[in-house]
């Protein structure tokens, strides 16, 4: 099912990570995304069929359907475990006791660019964090401090925030990085600092953004630097440049490093076709795992070795329950002529093939796409 070879085995981590799904919230600040409650209670049933440990079910504070959408979720009997999001403020803290909401996030800038834009004193923010940590802890809420923007805090006020908010009652913590700024090896060194300062105890998440293409890249080295929980959404939708897209983490922590999750890999391609039907976007067609494309194959050169899945694909298309075809277009080759004639039963004697082959580039160059099993069928029988 996978075909990496021998190389990437120095670097394996075994292991298991936990998976915890942030769609119905971060996702949905995807520009233009609005779900209702019922849109929402049915991609968490999707994220609870893809065997997600934790879905974050929302922001009750937000909006009313907001807050609609953390009860219908929460009330669902989902074997995931349901958690909420709430800023260190009384009222959201509050709200999430009113819908009974076991487990949540809480969040706070820390970096002093966020504290000067919001006129903050790091004093009152720390105060902030403790005092919402204490009344999480005083009314039974699981919760995790997540401190916003923490790849940018200043590495002094950054250790005491954690350090703090810990003592006071987070039960876990999460390393956030919210503009996507972090290269991997700055996540791995702060993320390893951050398991040293609060010990093995205290799990420690990881919070990605994907404004420089690099969101997968620093899950995957957080994980390393002993993140024992990875963030982020499917399709990876977000706002900006989105989020990390836990699919394409759950593929490489798994093919790459030897780290398992629990994630049905098998599922993915139609949870994310339905949630993109839901949110009202498209994907680029060659995105990994998901991609339309992805195990397609027009050229010629990679169609004489079609029969042969290791030579061209580095995953069977089984493990995410995808389609392998032939397509025929300008750069396909005989064989592709050979193996669509054999898909769609036409009988094409072989000493015809090359004059089909250039039939078919020169319709394919003339639309500028790809030809139909109608088109080739049509010329197969001129």
């Amino acid at each position: 099912m996978i075909w990496t070879g021998r190389l990437n085995d120095p670097y394996r981590l075994d292991g298991k990570v936990g998976l915890y799904d942030t769609t119905l919230r971060d996702g949905e600040q995807t520009v233009g995304v609005v779900l209702d409650p019922e849109q929402k209670l049915e991609i968490a049933r999707l994220l609870d069929g893809l065997r997600i440990d934790r879905i974050e079910a929302g922001f009750p504070r937000v909006s009313q359907d907001d807050w609609d959408a953390v009860r219908l979720i929460s009330d669902a009997g989902l074997s995931a475990e349901i958690w909420g999001f709430s800023r260190a403020v009384p009222a959201d803290l509050e709200a999430l006791v009113e819908l009974g909401v076991p487990a949540s996030v809480i969040e706070s800038p820390i970096s002093d660019l966020k504290l000067e834009a919001l006129g903050v004193s790091r004093e009152k923010m720390l105060d902030r964090i403790t005092g919402a940590m204490r009344f999480a802890a005083e009314h039974g809420i699981h919760s995790a401090f997540f401190g916003v923007d923490s790849t940018r805090a200043q590495p002094d006020f950054y250790e005491q925030v954690y350090k703090s908010a810990v003592e006071a009652g987070a039960k876990e913590v999460a390393v956030v990085d919210t503009l996507g700024i972090a290269s991997p090896e700055a996540v791995a060194e702060l993320v390893g600092r951050t398991v040293e300062w609060i010990g093995p105890d205290v799990p420690v998440h990881f919070h990605g953004h994907n404004d420089f293409g690099l969101a997968t890249a620093s899950a995957v080295a957080a994980v390393r630097a002993g993140a024992s929980w990875v963030h982020g959404t499917i399709n990876g939708m977000g706002e900006r440049a989105g989020n990390a897209n836990l699919a394409e983490v759950a593929l490489a922590l798994g093919a790459l490093y030897g780290v398992e999750s629990n994630l049905r890999l098998d599922r993915v391609r139609e949870v994310s076709e339905r949630v993109r039907e839901l949110s009202g976007y498209e994907l680029e067609p060659w995105k990994p795992v998901t991609g339309e494309t992805l195990f397609r194959r027009e050229s010629g050169a990679v169609a004489s070795q079609f029969h042969d899945p290791p030579s061209i694909e580095p995953y069977s298309s089984d493990l995410v329950a995808a389609e392998r075809r032939i397509v025929l277009g300008k750069k396909s080759g005989l064989d592709s002529i050979r193996i669509k004639a054999e898909e769609l039963g036409l009988d094409v004697a072989e000493e015809r093939r090359a004059e089909l082959l250039a039939q078919v580039k020169a319709l394919g160059a003339g639309k500028r796409g790809l030809v139909t099993d109608e088109e080739f069928r049509e010329l197969a029988g001129s």
